[in-house]
């Protein structure tokens, strides 16, 4: 059994990251370039409103973001400076967004950054490899492309069956289908379901519909197989009779499918540029893709120039409305 490893690059508008294990993909991160507070910070802010009857409130931190904060902090009046540490980032949502989490630290007496995502790595105790665009491309050997793709589809297959993953404003619910009889399919679903809420750092509120199972001992072989999957901490529900299992996970920052299908164009960006960056040819290099995407780059002058950079060559831009935003071509004047 070969241990598990970080694979980290820090690529243009995105730092990104996979623990690889035996070959495979089992967690993954994307950290996207941004202006938003980071799950960690400690930061500046005003109490701008204290709402629901004194239990809450709502903050404009120093970076000019709102955020909410609970429980109000006691002893500040609305209008007052206050230090604290962001719970849970900014998350853009397709139904519109949920503010920014925090808590009050009134011990803190200045502002401190998060952590980036290389520290973080370093402190889970697997090691980290280092990759850059001229390496060998080890990130998508274990499958990169693919977890992508899985991200914006929501639809991961299994041996016997697949998952559907749907964004809710509630939760995110994981339905469990396939042609295996109900008991191997709840125990398979459950076990790829764990599978993928770590891989794609699922969290919140998450719900499981399994297949109905009538049998005690068959709900719980199910429960056991995501326990085995799935590492602590969590806490869950028992499966109950009609197969459904809520896991609750501290929800700190995007999930991968959040990234994914927030509707913003920088993943999809960030995405084709990994792929310009590790083109193949000589010369100069054009980038074909949806408009969406052009005019994402067009206002990203940086983000070009450091892809000429790292091509050590110019890049041009071709708008092509028939092009679907996921995809893009990348061509060399030299092939």
């Amino acid at each position: 059994m070969i241990l598990a490893e970080w694979l980290y690059e820090a690529g243009i508008g995105e730092e990104r990251a996979a623990l690889v294990e035996d070959g495979a993909i089992v967690e993954a991160r994307i950290e996207p370039e941004r202006e938003t507070a980071r799950a960690g910070a400690i930061i500046g802010a005003k109490l701008s409103e204290i709402t629901a009857g004194g239990r809450c409130g709502k903050l404009t931190i120093d970076n000019g973001e709102e955020a909410l904060i609970e429980p109000a902090p006691t002893g500040v009046t609305e209008g007052a400076s206050l230090f604290v540490k962001i719970a849970r980032e900014r998350i853009v949502e397709n139904w519109g967004v949920k503010l920014a989490k925090a808590k009050h630290r009134p011990e803190a007496d200045e502002a401190r950054a998060a952590l980036s995502l290389r520290q973080q790595l370093s402190a889970t105790g697997h090691s980290v490899r280092d990759l850059a665009s001229h390496h060998p491309d080890t990130l998508e050997e274990a499958g990169w492309y693919e977890l992508l793709e899985q991200a914006r589809s929501g639809v991961v297959r299994f041996s016997g069956g697949a998952l559907r993953i749907s964004l809710t404003p509630a939760m995110t619910v994981i339905d469990v289908d396939g042609a295996l009889p109900p008991a191997e399919l709840a125990v398979a679903g459950a076990r790829a379901g764990g599978g993928a809420i770590r891989r794609f750092g699922i969290a919140g509120s998450i719900g499981i519909d399994l297949p109905t199972l009538e049998a005690k001992g068959d709900r719980q072989a199910a429960a056991a197989a995501l326990d085995e999957t799935l590492p602590r901490p969590f806490e869950r529900t028992a499966v109950n009779g009609f197969g459904f299992l809520q896991i609750v996970r501290r929800h700190a920052r995007p999930s991968l499918l959040e990234l994914a299908q927030s509707g913003d164009a920088g993943f999809a960006t960030c995405a084709l540029l990994r792929r310009a960056e590790r083109s193949k040819g000589k010369g100069d290099r054009t980038i074909s893709a949806h408009p969406a995407i052009i005019g994402y780059l067009e206002n990203k002058p940086e983000w070009l120039a450091a892809l000429e950079r790292r091509l050590g060559a110019g890049v041009k831009l071709q708008s092509h409305p028939a092009i679907a935003l996921h995809s893009g071509e990348i061509s060399a004047t030299h092939p």
